[in-house]
């Protein structure tokens, strides 16, 4: 960042008064412009034994397979924003169940957030972002060309807490860091 968004003035970089982080300080307004991360909301829509999947027609990563996912805008909820992902991006429409994973990007500047959803019906289409939709048994999910290591984490803890049967009762919230030498 460069030049002031209120007022087009030069900005410096300093730690403000009462903060401990370096900030765009703005001299001539007086504002202080913080970069915070961007939070990434999908979800993992189920349709019987099924998930659904969306090939990427958008970098990065074109050409390979993701959850339904996309960034928060301003004035929704996580659930909401993830259920409208689904929507955009895989034409379905979904009941959106609990949070299911939580996955700090820092490297990135993202949060994923993955909630459980179940397709209302096994009609869905591909958006603008996806080249194709598909439902996937587990065996038959392409796990070499998935998009990101959150995705695959998710489907592979989705996977083996629903082959334990943990998703039927209440279960904790799956979460972990991802390694900035993880491709994302």
């Amino acid at each position: 960042m460069k030049y002031c968004p209120n007022c087009a003035a030069n900005l410096t970089v300093k730690i403000p008064v009462d903060d401990s982080r370096e900030r765009y300080v703005c001299e001539a307004c007086g504002s202080i412009h913080y970069q915070n991360p961007r939070n990434v909301v999908g979800t993992i829509p189920v349709y019987g034994e099924q998930v659904l999947l969306c090939r990427r027609a958008i970098t990065p990563r074109h050409g390979y397979w993701t959850l339904p996912a996309g960034f928060m805008e301003l004035g929704e909820s996580t659930s909401h924003g993830a259920a409208r992902e689904t929507l955009e991006e895989a034409g379905a429409i979904v009941e959106i169940g609990p949070l299911y994973s939580l996955l700090n990007v820092p490297h990135a500047e993202q949060v994923h957030l993955f909630y459980l959803a179940t397709m209302t019906s096994p009609q869905f289409a591909a958006g603008e972002e996806s080249l194709e939709v598909a439902l996937f048994h587990e065996h038959e999910i392409p796990w070499d060309e998935l998009a990101f290591p959150t995705v695959k984490q998710t489907l592979t803890w989705f996977f083996a807490d629903r082959a334990a049967g943990v998703l039927e009762g209440q279960f904790h919230v799956r979460s972990r860091d991802v390694l900035s030498s993880e491709k994302i």
